[in-house]
């Protein structure tokens, strides 16, 4: 039986189909935009592609992210702090602290031996804190996002960018813009201004090792290297894509242990039943989609 985690996040949805033994059989990631239903099915749609699966094939679809209420389809819904802590422990099973940096977010949360949340905090009220900040920097540099981790790995030193504040910060990048400061010294500052916020968050849950890193921002480097600079100690962080499908990766790791639980109960006939009935309509909505 195969289960489906659908992270849908303020920026983009990724989906993750996973195996009884934990294999990741199929991933996708698509732009959320504002249709968060549309966003989910088309994400859940290009991962069963690449997994060569059809929507029956799933017994059990978990929704997390700050859309995940708005999926019809889903069975049940969980929190992102729940599949984060989840996602990392799978990964590394030793994990007491993860610190997840989306592009409107950031959650930092601690975790016990069991992988249950002990502690969190969110900073989701100020754009300094998050993905978006470095999104806004590189707008005024007049660069993409994707030329970030390029750039960034040439600096030398950082300059300082103390604001607290979004707008404050913003002005402090352009007046180094105006100083002609190189581009990739800015990005290295916004990087040790955000890691800076991150590991306050990270203190108020009275952080422990092992330190396990999420979210699109952490496919930079130098954004590792800065948060084990300042944490004094390693960072575990997936490579590649998998550092931005960690919630999706919780997510359906949950679908497998409701799956187990349901069989202990003697409900997992019944639900394979109705799942399958739902997952066929989802089928003919997703092919009326694409007609």
């Amino acid at each position: 039986m195969y289960t489906a985690g659908i992270d849908i996040g303020s920026t983009y949805t990724k989906v993750v189909v996973m195996g009884e033994g934990g294999e990741l059989v199929g991933t996708s990631m698509t732009k959320t935009g504002f249709r968060l239903a549309e966003a989910a099915s088309d994400a859940l749609r290009q991962a069963l592609a690449s997994a060569g699966l059809s929507e029956a094939d799933i017994a059990y679809i978990i929704t997390t992210g700050y859309g995940r209420y708005q999926v019809p389809f889903r069975d049940v819904q969980v929190t992102d702090l729940t599949a984060h802590s989840r996602g990392a422990r799978f990964f590394f099973p030793n994990t007491r602290t993860v610190l997840d940096i989306g592009g409107q977010t950031m959650k930092a949360l601690r975790v016990d031996a069991e992988g249950r949340v002990r502690a969190f905090r969110l900073n989701d009220k100020c754009a300094a804190g998050t993905g978006a900040f470095l999104e806004k920097t590189a707008h005024y540099l007049g660069m993409e996002v994707e030329e970030i981790g390029r750039i960034v790995d040439a600096s030398k030193q950082s300059v300082p960018i103390s604001g607290v504040c979004a707008v404050f910060a913003e002005s402090e990048v352009i007046n180094h813009i105006t100083e002609g400061v190189p581009a990739g010294d800015i990005f290295h500052g916004a990087i040790v201004s955000l890691v800076g916020r991150a590991v306050q968050l990270m203190r108020r849950v009275g952080m422990e090792p092992e330190y396990t890193l999420a979210g699109g921002i952490m496919r930079f480097g130098k954004m590792v290297q800065v948060v084990g600079e300042q944490l004094e100690a390693e960072v575990n962080v997936l490579p590649d894509e998998l550092v931005q499908l960690n919630g999706a990766v919780g997510a359906a790791l949950l679908g497998h242990r409701r799956l187990k639980k349901l069989a202990e109960n003697g409900q997992l006939e019944a639900h394979l039943a109705k799942a399958r009935s739902g997952r066929a309509a989802l089928a003919g909505e997703m092919v009326a989609d694409v007609a």
